[in-house]
């Protein structure tokens, strides 16, 4: 796979995060019309009573005019950050490699931000160091209707049902309520940690 057009996401899904280490450039859309209910602002991960979704609060325009993504902020009136890190404490303190990526990704959950898109591209750049992976990516400038790259762009989309062919690995609450596919990247990373790569590299997902 050459060059790929992707939505910067939160924590990106197992399978957008496939897609992007397979790929040799990745295009970050910036000029899109924000959406809920997509993985702009969301990620799942497996929880003591099985999926539990992470969502981000979003500063709504009053006029109901459609922000651009890259014009959205959150609305930190409300605690997501601590509940978020609450939720990932409680969901995998006994997984295996919680506590090795603890550090790196504590600023995320209580440093301040107010841009959704530089939250989620600076997600990706720490993924992108814990993983150890090197990928060049750029910025679209305009939206493109019929992108001359790879399309991935439907990926945002949390409804979508393309997960099927994602083989299982160990999750740490398996045993209660079975495998759980196409989580955020954080469940494979707290359960695989360095072997999440060769996870990545191996799916077969399109």
């Amino acid at each position: 796979m050459n060059t790929i057009l992707v939505h910067p996401t939160y924590f990106p899904s197992i399978i957008q995060m496939a897609a992007m280490v397979q790929a040799s450039h990745i295009v970050f859309e910036l000029n899109d019309n924000y959406q809920k209910q997509t993985y702009r602002n969301r990620a799942y991960i497996a929880h003591s009573n099985g999926k539990l979704l992470l969502n981000i609060p979003i500063k709504h325009t009053k006029s109901g005019i459609k922000q651009r993504t890259k014009d959205v902020m959150m609305d930190n009136s409300f605690p997501w950050q601590s509940q978020h890190w609450k939720s990932l404490q409680s969901a995998y303190r006994s997984s295996p490699y919680f506590e090795f990526y603890e550090e790196d990704l504590y600023p995320l959950f209580h440093e301040p931000i107010d841009s959704l898109l530089e939250l989620n591209i600076k997600t990706w750049n720490i993924l992108c160091e814990l993983l150890d992976i090197k990928k060049e990516h750029s910025f679209t400038a305009s939206y493109q209707l019929e992108p001359e790259v790879m399309d991935l762009r439907h990926l945002v989309n949390a409804k979508s049902e393309v997960d099927q062919k994602l083989q299982p690995y160990t999750q740490v609450l398996q045993n209660k309520h079975g495998f759980l596919s196409n989580l955020s990247i954080l469940d494979l990373i707290f359960n695989e940690g360095p072997n999440a790569v060769d996870y990545l590299e191996s799916q077969i997902w399109y």
